[in-house]
């Protein structure tokens, strides 16, 4: 179970800030948990919104549509939203939603119509003062488009703000789609600076928006990712791999593996030798039967969760450096919040602008995380969720509910 996960890394963040009774109720309770079951065509989908901690703002969090999406998956999103969101300075609180569904398997018309039966079934705990989705896993700016149109069919207004990740034709943001992966490039190069070290190799598990994106940009900069991998396995190229490449052969036959170079699976891909394993595909890939096996000297999660606190352990002491997800994979919400300052006021911001904004964010989030780090002398994940737990415990105080 996810959240187990989530309850043993609180565990261990108590011992350290001495959370009381009170404090650690707070951080396990959720505010709403709201599931429903969509019906299109004959078949029903189990479909959840849920908001973790509302006490920085209105929920903010993506919905994912995936064939294993459950309840405990969904809460511990909701929770990871909170810790980065809070983390991330940003006046928000956090939530998620899913549906258990392979949008693989079904016609682009039917997709649509479950999500826009999402959205009636969801609407009425939806709003851009309530709780606001993105997308997420399997889910677009095409998706984010079709709820848009139905929430505010239902509501008889224009509220672009009630979603993110929207189309720019729909008051949607530029730097929205590539953001997750621009302030993960980010933090990515400010721990490179820490190292003394010229040529460094990069293996990304997860070919998607995500980790497609990050591969590009690491390949521009001259960086060697030697892997890469999706659902149906991975290819290797120690000399380096052409991101450019692998990418149109994805797009055209439907996995990298079919690029002509040497097949490896994901397993192996995790346990390659290289300087940075970037995780970019789905949680719990890291866990306590294959730490060991683990070379990397860095792991950056751009996916939420894929390393678990067992894993960890074990990781701090081979001496791996683990950058949370809480902290490297900040930049997708980041856009939103552009996106939705936007949609609020009216105003439109230059790119180069939300450019600047967005690489500010993250290295001033970054140095607050590693210099506790080095003052502590504790991993980074327990540090930055001291930082994110701290934030929504005081507004708790604030509001006198501790």
């Amino acid at each position: 179970m996810v959240f187990e996960n989530i309850s043993k890394i609180l565990n261990k963040v108590s011992g350290i800030m001495n959370l009381n009774q009170v404090e650690m109720k707070i951080l396990k309770s959720f505010k709403r948990i709201k599931k429903e079951e969509l019906e299109v065509n004959g078949k029903k989908y189990d479909a959840w919104r849920i908001v973790h901690n509302d006490s920085l703002g209105l929920g903010k969090g993506g919905i994912r549509y995936h064939p294993d999406v459950s309840e405990d998956e969904v809460k511990s999103l909701a929770f990871w939203m909170s810790m980065k969101n809070s983390l991330a300075g940003l006046p928000y609180g956090g939530a998620k939603g899913g549906v258990r569904i392979n949008p693989k398997s079904i016609l682009k018309e039917d997709l649509e119509k479950v999500s826009r039966e999402f959205i009636r079934k969801f609407h009425d705990v939806l709003g851009e003062n309530v709780d606001v989705p993105a997308p997420d896993v399997y889910t677009n700016a095409e998706i984010m488009g079709w709820m848009l149109d139905e929430y505010e069919k239902i509501e008889g207004k224009h509220e672009p703000g009630m979603i993110t990740g929207k189309p720019l034709s729909l008051q949607g943001c530029g730097i929205r789609k590539t953001a997750t992966s621009a302030g993960g490039y980010i933090i990515f190069k400010e721990m490179v600076s820490k190292m003394n070290k010229k040529e460094i190799t990069i293996a990304v598990q997860g070919f998607g928006n995500a980790g497609y994106n990050f591969a590009q940009m690491a390949h521009n900069d001259s960086f060697k990712v030697i892997a890469v991998s999706d659902s149906k396995g991975g290819i290797c190229e120690m000399k380096g791999l052409n991101i450019s490449k692998i990418k149109k052969v994805k797009d055209k036959t439907g996995s990298v593996v079919n690029y002509d170079t040497k097949k490896i699976t994901n397993e192996q891909l995790l346990e390659l030798k290289v300087d940075f394993l970037v995780l970019a595909a789905l949680e719990n890939q890291v866990t306590k039967d294959n730490a060991e096996k683990i070379k990397a000297k860095y792991i950056l999660e751009l996916a939420n969760g894929p390393v678990t606190c067992d894993a960890d352990e074990i990781l701090h002491e081979k001496g791996i450096k683990v950058i949370p997800d809480i902290l490297a994979n900040a930049g997708g919400v980041i856009g939103s919040y552009f996106e939705w300052v936007q949609n609020k006021t009216g105003n439109i911001f230059e790119e180069d602008y939300l450019e600047e904004r967005l690489e500010k964010l993250m290295k001033a989030n970054f140095q607050k995380v590693y210099n506790l780090h080095l003052e502590k002398k504790i991993d980074m994940r327990i540090t930055a969720y001291i930082l994110a737990i701290k934030r929504i415990l005081d507004a708790e105080r604030a509001r006198g509910n501790i």
